[in-house]
């Protein structure tokens, strides 16, 4: 089998996920053709696939008005927000001491400033939730204000760097949200106390997800996992992130066709990394709960075909020979370089049960996250096929050496 016939496939999937399907946020239509594709494919090369399927939200929203003394401000609706229709006074606090003493309850409230510098943690997200954003969460729903309007400057550490960026994007929080710039932010004080009238047209709309496992190898109970998450971030095409991970997977179900080893291979397309509660990563922990020690290797492939630098790997806990095994087959590939360790993919999941792990990103990862991922920028353009290709046979080559091995 050829690089270029891989690589011409390479395109053909980056269309269907990329342009083809409008969408692949959770919950959505686009997010269900992108998982059934990629189920019939994995499943035409002689993999067994389940797709066990997840309660999770889609939302639309048609805009927000937001009035007051005959003045219009420009607002948006939060990522899964509630919607609303408020005519209430309006309450500006700045910092957290000043939301402990505001008077809110049945009132519409501006946060900017400090309280507003960077984006809150779903209050139920699983994985990571520092205490100052569970306080701040924890104040609003005993407060009880009737919505909130978050002033938001630019975060640095957010990926994209969105400006503004929502506050909230949590469909486990009920007050509704919109946001605007800060600058909108301080206009918008100067109205303290005044009546303000909000339009917030979003709806909150109960869907269902999967996620896809499909497996091959005599031994389940000895298995390499190989992920890459599915789903896109709302407004975004997706490509790099992470079109470019799944396709990898795709081109590797390919080239393991004829697989008859005694090594089980287990690969997922992972629905959920990108969304405000990952329900594939926790449907995923509870399927093996008590089965993590089953895994020799976790695999996670995100961001992997960006035309710029080199695809980068790290290794985690991995014990020594595993180690060598690793660099020994990627040192066949020059576009494969030993990378900086990162901790936001879905490896996380393996590090957290103990399990050796392998993360495949960019080299300039970085420069990716600060400027492309999660926005409408991320388009099949800034991906090379052939790259796709080269890291699907280096881990083919993998997979068989450990084989080999175990």
């Amino acid at each position: 089998m050829t690089s270029t016939f891989l690589s011409e496939k390479a395109e053909t999937y980056l269309r269907k996920l990329c342009l083809e399907i409008p969408s692949r946020r959770v919950g959505s239509k686009g997010n269900r053709a992108a998982t059934d594709f990629f189920a019939g494919i994995v499943a035409s090369f002689g993999f067994e696939v389940e797709s066990p399927e997840f309660d999770c939200m889609d939302w639309s929203q048609d805009g927000a008005d937001l009035t007051v003394d005959g003045a219009s401000f420009e607002a948006f609706a939060s990522p899964y927000s509630l919607g609303c229709q408020v005519s209430a006074p309006l309450v500006v606090v700045s910092t957290v001491d000043e939301l402990e003493a505001a008077e809110v309850f049945d009132k519409v409230i501006l946060l900017r400033g400090d309280i507003a510098k960077e984006q809150l943690m779903p209050k139920n997200f699983p994985f990571y939730n520092p205490d100052h954003h569970q306080r701040i969460i924890q104040l609003l729903e005993t407060k009880k204000p009737r919505a909130i309007i978050a002033a938001t400057s630019r975060d640095l550490e957010m990926v994209g760097s969105m400006y503004p960026f929502p506050l909230f994007e949590d469909g486990d929080f009920d007050i509704p949200s919109v946001y605007m710039t800060d600058e909108e932010g301080n206009r918008l004080a100067r109205h303290a106390g005044r009546e303000i009238s909000l339009d917030s047209r979003a709806k909150r709309i109960p869907a269902k997800g999967c996620n896809v496992i499909a497996r091959k190898g005599a031994n389940p109970h000895c298995r390499v996992v190989l992920f890459a998450h599915i789903d896109a971030r709302m407004g975004s095409p997706g490509a790099g992130d992470n079109a470019s991970g799944v396709i990898v997977l795709l081109l590797l179900a390919e080239l393991l066709a004829d697989y008859a080893g005694h090594l089980g291979i287990e690969i997922v397309a992972m629905n959920g990394e990108d969304y405000y509660s990952n329900p594939g990563e926790q449907q995923y922990l509870a399927i093996n709960a008590g089965k993590f020690d089953e895994i020799v290797l976790g695999i996670n492939l995100d961001d992997v075909g960006y035309y710029k630098g080199n695809v980068a790997y790290s290794l985690y806990d991995c014990p020594s020979e595993l180690a060598s095994s690793i660099h020994k087959v990627f040192s066949g590939y020059k576009e494969l370089v030993e990378g900086e360790p990162w901790y936001q993919g879905d490896h996380g999941l393996f590090l957290i049960n103990q399990r050796p792990a392998l993360a495949i990103t960019s080299e300039l990862l970085m420069e990716l996250m600060r400027e492309i991922t999660h926005t409408p920028k991320d388009r099949p353009e800034i991906v090379e096929p052939t790259r796709l290709v080269h890291l699907a046979f280096a881990l083919r080559d993998l997979l068989l050496h450990l084989d080999r091995q175990l």
